[in-house]
């Protein structure tokens, strides 16, 4: 296994574990998205989902602690590369173009990662690890999204993630292999459609359930 260890140390294998976890992400985004979305359907339909996937016990509760595992390896190698970057690079230039495929979603890549995670965990404290045993899962949404300074905080998140994966999204297939000329313009389309998804996709639900409260 020592090849393995050699290889993930290096610059490329820390890139490739960066692409592999950010794809695993993007994945999580569509299903969570996909479950999210029944929340317009009303508290029925929504809490039926939530008990349909608690009810999945031991599976669910593997598939979250690979998630944890999967963001700690991603954000401990995407601060590694860029102090790595930071450290071979110490004088920035005078001039910053955006020539050379340099888009706000590349250069604002760490920034955009400490941001989400931060939102995350805020995230995570307002709606995992509350107390559910006298109310239900919609209770706590629609409760927290009848706040706007939430609602804000919430759809300014689906902006900066919208930002992060408009960029992480087509780098994580050049990294594996994907960067051809036939195949990238279409792989980068898709990335930008991707990002429109997530940032419609989750910043219109609390804007919803503000209006619909």
């Amino acid at each position: 296994m020592n090849w393995l260890a050699d290889t993930l140390t290096t610059s490329i294998g820390k890139k490739l574990l960066m692409a592999l976890t950010g794809l695993s992400f993007c994945i999580f985004l569509s299903v969570h998205l996909a479950g999210n979305l029944t929340l317009y359907g009303g508290s029925a339909l929504f809490n039926a989902y939530a008990e349909k996937l608690h009810a999945l016990g031991a599976v669910l509760l593997v598939a979250e602690w690979g998630l944890l595992l999967m963001a700690l390896v991603h954000i401990v190698t995407g601060l590694t590369l860029f102090w790595q970057n930071m450290q071979a690079r110490p004088n920035r230039y005078h001039v910053n173009k955006s020539g050379g495929g340099r888009t706000l979603g590349s250069a604002t890549m760490p920034y955009t990662g400490v941001l989400l995670l931060i939102f995350v965990v805020f995230h995570l404290l307002n709606f995992s690890f509350v107390d559910k045993s006298q109310t239900t899962i919609y209770d706590i949404v629609t409760q927290a999204f009848s706040n706007p300074v939430y609602v804000i905080l919430y759809v300014l998140a689906m902006i900066v993630a919208a930002i992060h994966v408009s960029h992480g999204f087509w780098s994580a297939f050049q990294t594996i292999g994907a960067n051809h000329p036939k195949y990238m313009p279409a792989i980068r389309a898709l990335s930008i459609l991707f990002a429109l998804v997530v940032l419609f996709g989750f910043g219109l639900l609390p804007v919803y359930l503000l209006i619909s409260a």
